[in-house]
């Protein structure tokens, strides 16, 4: 039985869905816990910074070749060993005793992660070919995809409350092996054609060095400066990479990524909104719970729950509404309007000030990012991936979530060095601590809003509508 007619596939979401959750609770899991892992293990303030760094980078940097390996070689034995991979690592992560031995795991966590990432999308595509139902899975998906990343903070909030930063880890264990059996049983066959079984080596290579080295760039630019020159050496050599995989992939017979895939209008769009929407989650996720800790004094518990209406608004959006709206409308102006929603409600939060109640100045803004975030991430994946076909679907997955995930990490490399001049700045103006780091968060914010607002402008005037009737 193929994908395109497996009566399972309700199901098979299921699994897809909780994989997907796993991986991407681990974007920023973390985050809330750093502090404990760092009295735990003795990390010094520089090198804690890479219990983030190990994973983003080799996440970003195997996303491509992960994509591609399942186009290859079948997108259900791929998303199979990324899953015991990302599970295996996770418990290495918990059981760490030493700051190098969680180092070391989180960068296999990302290589696992990334795996999963490129090829779950595929899968879920292939099997939702109707367009009223891929409409509908890619609202469950999309909310997964879109909030895990605040589930994550809420998480990563109660575990290291009630327990300790060891389970925001080892609470991978249990869902992988249930996502494994559920994978095994649910997930369609598939059946590789031997002439696809071909390898781009030099390709792979070529591109994933790019990635890994454009990543720790990326990560390290506000540590040793953006006009440093190591910044300017390794961006310059990571550029050279990436000109030498273009020149690869144009003269190969079996490429790792077609350039024609390029000529597709809307994957390019998709991909440039990415990068900004990306831009725009991270100042939501991470800008805001250090607001949240540093200025309004919150606990990890208390940052998690601040969460949670954000969480359930988004549910709402994505498991329902989103799909009745790209059906209706297409994909066009839900993502715009989603954007622009969003948009709004970092606005509202570059004001928020440095006494500010709940209710008042942090709810609102969370029901907006919520309600923005749950119309528009179905339609941003449905874009990238809506023109391709079946046998291109993992790479134009890799694609996109490349696009994401090194627009999240520039944009927050950028946000955090704003933030941090702006925090200088006001300090050295004769500011309190508390206001200075508020002010600093305010300009992060904003830079956020104008990032998701580019992304509303660009869908507005750049998408095709013609590809939403194919969704």
């Amino acid at each position: 039985m193929t994908e395109k007619n497996y009566a399972g596939r309700w199901f098979a979401l299921i699994a897809l869905c909780l994989g997907t959750l796993m991986i991407v609770l681990d974007t920023t899991i973390v985050n809330v816990a750093l502090p404990s892992i760092r009295d735990s293990l003795g990390f010094s303030a520089s090198s804690l910074a890479w219990v983030v760094n190990a994973y983003v980078l080799t996440f970003g940097g195997f996303l491509m070749l992960g994509g591609r390996l399942g186009d290859l070689f079948g997108h259900r034995k791929l998303f199979l060993i990324g899953l015991v991979l990302f599970t295996a690592a996770s418990l290495a992560c918990g059981l760490s005793t030493t700051a190098w031995e969680l180092i070391v795991a989180r960068a296999v966590q990302g290589i696992g992660g990334a795996i999963v990432s490129a090829v779950s999308l595929s899968l879920m595509m292939n099997l939702f070919v109707e367009r009223q139902e891929r409409a509908k899975a890619m609202g469950y998906f999309g909310f997964v995809a879109a909030g895990g990343g605040s589930v994550g903070v809420l998480l990563g909030g109660v575990l290291t409350g009630a327990l300790n930063w060891h389970w925001i880890f080892l609470v991978n264990i249990p869902i992988g092996i249930l996502v494994f059996i559920l994978s095994l049983k649910l997930l369609p066959k598939e059946h590789t054609r031997p002439d696809m079984l071909h390898l781009d080596v030099w390709g792979a290579l070529a591109i994933t060095a790019s990635l890994m080295l454009a990543v720790y760039t990326i990560v390290n630019g506000n540590d040793v400066g953006w006009t440093s020159l190591q910044t300017l050496a390794l961006g310059a050599v990571a550029v050279g990479l990436l000109a030498l995989f273009i020149t690869i992939e144009s003269r190969v017979r079996s490429p790792l990524i077609p350039l024609d895939l390029f000529r597709l209008r809307n994957l390019r769009v998709a991909n440039m909104v990415a990068v900004l929407w990306a831009a725009a989650m991270f100042a939501w996720f991470f800008i805001s719970a250090l607001y949240l800790q540093l200025v309004l004094g919150y606990t990890p518990l208390k940052v998690g729950l601040a969460f949670l209406p954000a969480n359930l608004i988004m549910a709402v959006f994505s498991f329902s509404i989103s799909a009745m709206l790209v059906n209706r409308f297409g994909i066009k102006r839900p993502l715009a309007i989603g954007l622009a929603i969003a948009a709004f409600g970092l606005l509202l939060l570059s004001r928020a000030p440095v006494g500010g109640a709940f209710v008042m100045d942090i709810l609102p803004s969370m029901i907006l990012l919520g309600i923005g975030a749950g119309i528009a991430f179905n339609p941003m994946l449905l874009a990238a991936m809506n023109d391709v076909t079946s046998d291109e679907s993992g790479i134009a997955s890799g694609i996109v979530n490349t696009s994401f995930m090194m627009g999240g990490a520039l944009g927050l490399a950028i946000l955090a060095s704003i933030a941090a001049s702006s925090t200088a700045t006001l300090a050295a103006e004769g500011a309190s601590q508390t206001i200075a780091l508020a002010g600093g968060y305010h300009a992060a914010f904003l830079i956020g809003a104008v990032c998701a607002a580019a992304g509303a402008l660009l869908s507005a005037l750049f998408l095709k509508t013609s590809s939403a009737a194919h969704v």
